[in-house]
Parts: C-alpha cells; structure tokens; sequence
C-alpha cells in the first residue's frame, strides 16, 4: 500500500515530537555537550559563548541548576576536582554573605542518569564516596586550616536568595590560601561589586579562573584537590556610565586581574583583558586563540 500524504505527515510529525523531547532532556541536564541553550545556562555567558582555547578534552561542562532553573556556567576538572572556571552574571548586590547554606554536590559527575539539580550533600559522610571519585566533597576542606574555599562565582555577586544558595556548590569552589582569600582577594571581589554596582548600566558578565602548577591536597594518602597557584578574573559590561570618571570609565567595557595564591606577594593585578589573556597562555593548557569573552566584549554587530 502507497503512503498516503497524511500518514507522512503525521509520521513527520512524531518524530519530530520524540526528537523534540529528546532535545529537551538533554536541555534539563546538569553535566552538558555545550552551553547553547538557555536551558543550559547560555545566558550566563556574553554573547552565548565560553571562553574559547582551552585544550583539554577531559574537562566537563557543568549548566549549574538549583532549583530547577540555571544559575551559572563551570568548566570542571573531574580529576583535580576544582572547577576550572566558572561564568556568570552579576546582579547588582548590597555585598551581604549568606552562611546558612548548605554545600552542595553536582549529582550528574558522578551518574548521568541522577538530578540535573545540584544537591546538599547527604548527612551520612560515608556517602559521599558514591561520588568523590569525580568531585570535591566536604572531608577535602575538614582539615586544612590553611586553606578557605574561595567561591569563583561568589555569593556576594548575587542577589536573589537562590541565586546565592546556588554559589554554595563544591563544584565552584577552590582551596584559597587563608591570607589570600580573606585579604586580597575578597577587597578585590568587592571592588569589582561596587564598581558594577554604580557604573554598569547594562547585564555585567564575568569570568573567573585559575591556573595550577602541580600543587595538590592530599587525604588518605590520594590527591585530592588541585591547589590553584594563580586566580584571575574578568567582567564584561558594555553598557556603562560614560560620565563616570576616567580613573573608572577606562576599566569599561571589559577589564581583567590575576593574583598569586599565596601567603605573600598576593595582590591583585588588574590589567587590561588582552594582557590577563596574555599572562593566561603562558601558565594554562590553551592555544594561541584563548579568548575569555566572545570578540573580547566587542560591540554585537
């Protein structure tokens, strides 16, 4: 028998609808092939598009979901067990911290098949060896009094109440040496909040990452956590205050800074993006066309 137009048709039209489906589960997932999806936390990046030139192919792309909604972007290194980078949106913020978040674990590093949602780690720390093969867990940071989990997308950057919990991840966490994080670094978090605060008029993006050299915490006698030897950072607004003074308005649209993890000789540098990406290359696995924000924060054309 001929088929007949209509069953064509509605052939056509249910496979589109299964394949429709299929592309949104693959939508809702927490571990992803790309970013290029709002459902898979595209609007956390300027122009829909990550850093480009990292060179590993063993790194995962985490949409960080909370609450069934994308909160922001990480590249993660599953064997190091820090995130690489995280990216997100700044929302302009009073800089308050919340602490009565619990820390959470991405479910989907250690099975495709669980939560998109990342989740409070279970009470039972003999659980968490289902997943620290793949990712941070709590008993890393139990005894390292030298070392603070420094945030890459920090809870201050944040306003709304789920926005912040969503910072709580262990997937954007760090080990920041103690002096570091609690001085340069966080003066530096909150420079860059005030000055998104009163001088950017549109959607700010940042990025912020680290580089390493081979230092780890080690628990049980394993490596545990890679310890960054330099964390850096860049924000990209292209809408901003052009009455602002000059000693601000040349940090727009886009600037960058870098400081060394460290006890000592920890200031934060702040450069120009092309210098931050220049002093990148030479200290991370990238090539030559590393590009932290599409067309460098250029204007869309």
């Amino acid at each position: 028998m001929t088929p007949t137009s209509e069953n064509c048709a509605f052939h056509l039209a249910a496979l589109m609808t299964m394949l429709t489906f299929v592309l949104l589960q693959g939508a809702q997932a927490g571990v992803v092939v790309d970013f290029n999806h709002a459902e898979r936390c595209k609007d956390s990046l300027y122009m829909g598009t990550p850093p480009r030139g990292y060179l590993s192919n063993s790194f995962k792309k985490i949409c960080q979901r909370y609450e069934d909604q994308p909160r922001y972007v990480t590249l993660y290194d599953s064997q190091d067990h820090i995130p690489i980078y995280s990216a997100y949106t700044f929302k302009k913020s009073d800089g308050e911290k919340k602490v009565d978040f619990p820390w959470m674990f991405e479910p989907q590093l250690a099975s495709e098949k669980s939560s998109s949602n990342m989740e409070p780690f279970p009470q039972s720390a003999g659980m968490h060896m289902n997943f620290e093969d793949t990712q941070a867990v709590l008993d890393d940071y139990a005894n390292v009094v030298q070392y603070e989990r420094g945030q890459l997308n920090p809870d201050e950057h944040q306003a709304d109440p789920l926005d912040k919990a969503a910072t709580y991840s262990l997937t954007n966490v760090v080990p920041q040496i103690r002096e570091f994080n609690l001085g340069p670094w966080a003066e530096h978090q909150d420079i860059i909040r005030q000055r998104l605060n009163n001088y950017c008029r549109g959607k700010a993006f940042v990025v912020t990452g680290v580089t390493t050299s081979g230092h780890t915490i080690r628990r049980s006698n394993l490596n545990r956590l890679a310890v960054p030897e330099y964390m850096w950072s860049a924000y990209c607004c292209t809408e901003f205050d052009q009455n602002a003074p000059y000693f601000v308005r040349y940090k727009f649209p886009v600037f960058g800074a870098y400081g060394l993890n460290d006890r000592v000789n920890n200031h934060m540098v702040e450069v120009p993006l092309k210098n931050l990406e220049k002093f990148l290359k030479g200290r991370m696995n990238v090539d030559q066309n590393f590009q932290i924000f599409y067309n460098d924060c250029g204007p869309n054309n």
